[in-house]
């Protein structure tokens, strides 16, 4: 093995020697059944202490890259002989939609992968403390790149993702613009889908006194959705409005448009106003939300959506590592139309 540590590196040693000893795995430099340096043998060599190597050993141990023999030491182990990939999912934020998400390629995998979660909570100095932990200790990554949209952020993400081998790499949800490469992607188009959704309920629309938009000011592609609303309205004679809160006096004939990610902000005060002045939601006003979910069949006698299809998307992207072909998917995005439009 050729082993290079830099004592004075800010990696620790035993993260250094771990990388690349898995790294020579899985390039086969190290075949299957190779026995590895002792680790008095290899401390002596790289002049570093022997409970660094035993560390070092005992983590290759429980990821299954190495296998101990009594008596002899460690062998490279057999990883194609039924072993399970090693899937890390480095989801934004867990809500009831990324719940379905997960949920579907949990069940894609069944047995056959084990799966890690962890949330960036789109940070992107949180993210790169992942992949400083992670990187090289799983198979594959399934990351939702959910981070600010200014360019300065969007680089660093860019960067930072790049650092993940794309064909170990899936991305879901979002599709950055400025990230080249032949990885996997099961992506949404939060600018031009929304518009996709509107269009299939254009018919109704258009009966209808026009289209009030209600979204947090803190929601991360609010901004891109409203500009693909505005341009649609403006391309089909809609009248449009904007909002950060449901109105306090609800206008007979509006259609509410609900771009938050979570099923009860905004909703719930909307109905409470409409309920209070007299009117009835699907005949004299009508509502659509973003993002679907089973509950929304029964909201308000049956939620009107506009949302992609979040069990495809997660299906999707564990075929993807199950067939070991990576491709950038559109993930199908559509009005589900119920009581409520």
């Amino acid at each position: 093995m050729d082993i290079r540590i830099d004592i004075g590196g800010k990696k620790p040693i035993y993260r250094q020697l771990l990388e690349q000893i898995e790294n020579d795995i899985r390039e086969g430099r190290l075949l299957p059944g190779s026995l590895l340096p002792s680790m008095n043998e290899l401390a002596d060599s790289l002049d570093i202490s022997r409970e660094t190597v035993k560390k070092t050993y005992g983590i290759l141990r429980d990821r299954g890259f190495v296998v101990p023999q009594q008596g002899k030491g460690f062998y490279v182990a057999d990883r194609d002989a039924g072993a399970r990939p090693r899937i890390l999912v480095l989801f934004d934020k867990f809500s009831i939609y990324k719940q379905i998400l997960y949920n579907s390629i949990a069940e894609e995998f069944g047995p056959r992968a084990e799966l890690t979660v962890l949330t960036h909570d789109q940070s992107l100095d949180l993210f790169a403390h992942y992949l400083d932990m992670y990187l090289g200790a799983f198979d594959y990554y399934i990351v939702i790149p959910h981070f600010p949209l200014d360019a300065a952020s969007q680089g660093r993400a860019a960067k930072l993702v790049s650092r993940i081998p794309y064909p170990k790499l899936v991305l879901v949800d979002y599709l950055p613009e400025n990230l080249p490469g032949h990885y996997g992607a099961v992506y949404q188009d939060f600018e031009h889908d929304v518009c996709e959704g509107l269009r299939q309920g254009l018919d109704k629309l258009r009966q209808t006194a026009g289209l009030h938009v209600i979204t947090l000011p803190t929601s991360l592609y609010g901004p891109v959705m409203r500009k693909g609303i505005a341009r649609f309205c403006e391309d089909n004679g809609i009248p449009v409005r904007f909002s950060t809160a449901p109105p306090e006096r609800i206008e007979k004939g509006e259609t509410f448009l609900i771009l938050n990610s979570q099923l009860d902000w905004g909703l719930a005060a909307l109905a409470r106003r409409i309920k209070a002045q007299g009117l009835a939601v699907g005949e004299d006003v009508f509502v659509i939300a973003y993002n679907d979910v089973d509950l929304n069949e029964v909201v308000l006698g049956g939620l009107t959506t506009v949302s992609t299809d979040f069990r495809l998307m997660g299906r999707t992207a564990a075929r993807m590592i199950l067939d070991r072909r990576f491709e950038k998917i559109h993930c199908p995005f559509r009005m589900n139309r119920r009581s409520t439009f």
